[in-house]
């Protein structure tokens, strides 16, 4: 069993609003909720530090948490809804963007399996193969190396693993068969890892990729990913995303 906690902020800079932008009549959160709970996710609970997502959430029967409005990073807004829920350090929660409806429910599930499966992993996430250069070498894609057990032993935003032999030559192409995945973000959590996460220090290639998983690996807590056959659906990061996603709404694609 999982629950699933989808932290939602009223500010955005470039969508201000963002998680009640209407998406078919409903608020952009709710439907993300919906999609959450097709997962089969024991329960699903919207995190926000704002009264309007808040009482909009509501009014779908959708459970809320209120948190603190200053915590630095998601994972900490996360640990404090843990704390108000009571779970147990054992259980399993899956950590969903608000800006993610056509997020698939069969890939929460498949992140919280992963982590059920791994008893020694605090955290699990989920990748899938790069097969386009520009991808690779792009900074706002995040890659994660992997060992022979599918745990995560780096995340960066440059290109690795690098191939020496094959960029020297040409970096319009990738060499056939070369490991490089990009890193989804989306993160299933052991409760008992989250009730620490506040306390440990940012790690110093963390201040520099500016990538908080790098944090987890840096004191010593292991990632187990799961490789996922092709890219998941893209979220809502600008106004034309929120109108190509009200569009498969609208004609009953999602």
């Amino acid at each position: 069993m999982f629950i699933v906690l989808i932290p939602a902020r009223y500010a955005s800079t470039r969508l201000p609003g963002k998680p009640l932008s209407d998406i078919g009549g409903k608020p952009m959160v709710v439907r993300v909720a919906e999609r959450a709970r097709m997962s089969g996710a024991a329960n699903v609970v919207v995190a926000t530090d704002d009264e309007r997502i808040c009482s909009a959430v509501a009014r779908y029967g959708i459970d809320v948490a209120m948190t603190r409005t200053d915590h630095p990073t998601g994972t900490d807004r996360l640990a404090e809804v843990a704390a108000q829920l009571g779970l147990d350090e054992r259980a399993i929660v899956v950590n969903v963007q608000g800006d993610e409806p056509l997020l698939e429910p069969a890939l929460i599930r498949a992140v919280a399996d992963k982590l059920t499966e791994h008893s020694d992993a605090a955290i699990a996430t989920a990748c899938h193969p790069i097969t386009n250069a520009d991808e690779a070498f792009n900074p706002n894609v995040v890659k994660v190396v992997l060992d022979h057990a599918g745990y995560a032993l780096y995340f960066s935003r440059a290109t690795i693993p690098w191939a020496r032999d094959a960029f020297a030559v040409d970096r319009r192409q990738l060499p056939p068969q070369m490991p490089l995945y990009r890193h989804y973000g989306l993160y299933a959590y052991r409760v008992g890892f989250l009730r620490r996460y506040p306390s440990l220090s940012p790690a110093p290639p963390e201040r520099f990729e500016a990538l908080e998983q790098l944090r987890a690996l840096w004191h010593g807590y292991r990632i187990v990913v799961s490789v996922t056959g092709g890219a998941p659906a893209p979220g809502v990061d600008t106004q034309e995303d929120l109108d190509r996603v009200r569009v498969l709404y609208a004609t009953g694609r999602v």
